[in-house]
């Protein structure tokens, strides 16, 4: 999830968006990826037998359609992650952007926005490599509607970030519109570079690209009330 690009990479620390209530649902979230990274690295040897169980296979999915076990991997593989980067990452992520947005949604509301634009998400990915063999997980997709949302609800807010230009680390606020603006367009180029190659890359960038996209088209229809705030 970081913005990186040749030697400068991008870590944001927090947002200057205030939450009007308790965000239980995404605390809730990031707590059951956790818990399930947990149980995974507790599972040595059989992780790969477990994530190939669990998680969303494209061909599988093509082959077979909408069956029982299909539709679990659906929401299973949401809740996988393939290495301590990659889960830490994603909770950052959901940590900073999710409150507010689930505040502006609700707490079931947010929970169903969440599933939905994650299953969009996986649907791009499978789109995009139909023949796919290896497995797809973690809530990188969900997470990108959650930024997606994020990003129509707020984009005058101010994303506090860690910057590292080579050898110098500097703390910046960034526009909310400039960050997520710079990460979907990085998540654009990577995607489409994966198109040529012919075969999934190890990051899903049309998960991001689908989840993003289907963020911003379904939030009306998830948020409620506007602040006063000028964000």
């Amino acid at each position: 999830m970081p913005l990186e690009k040749g030697g400068t990479a991008t870590i944001p620390l927090k947002d200057n968006i205030p939450s009007s209530t308790y965000p239980f649902v995404n605390i809730m979230l990031i707590t059951l990826n956790l818990a399930v990274f947990g149980y995974e690295v507790t599972l040595g040897r059989n992780l790969d037998y477990f994530v190939f169980q669990h998680g969303v296979i494209p061909a599988q999915l093509v082959a077979y359609g909408f069956n029982a076990d299909q539709i679990g991997r659906l929401t299973s593989a949401m809740f996988l992650h393939g290495g301590w980067f990659h889960v830490l990452s994603n909770m950052l992520y959901l940590w900073i952007f999710g409150d507010n947005v689930e505040d502006r949604m609700g707490h079931f509301k947010y929970l169903i926005f969440y599933l939905l634009t994650g299953y969009i998400a996986t649907f791009a990915h499978v789109l995009s490599f139909p023949a796919a063999k290896s497995p797809l997980v973690g809530a990188s997709g969900a997470i990108a509607g959650v930024l997606g949302a994020y990003l129509v609800l707020y984009p005058r807010a101010r994303v506090l970030t860690l910057v590292f230009i080579i050898i110098f680390i500097q703390i910046i606020p960034i526009p909310a519109v400039v960050f997520l603006g710079i990460w979907f367009i990085l998540q654009l180029l990577s995607g489409t570079a994966s198109l040529s190659a012919q075969a999934a890359q190890g990051v899903a960038f049309w998960a991001h690209i689908g989840g993003f996209v289907s963020g911003m088209i379904l939030v009306k229809l998830f948020a409620r009330r506007q602040y006063a705030g000028n964000y």
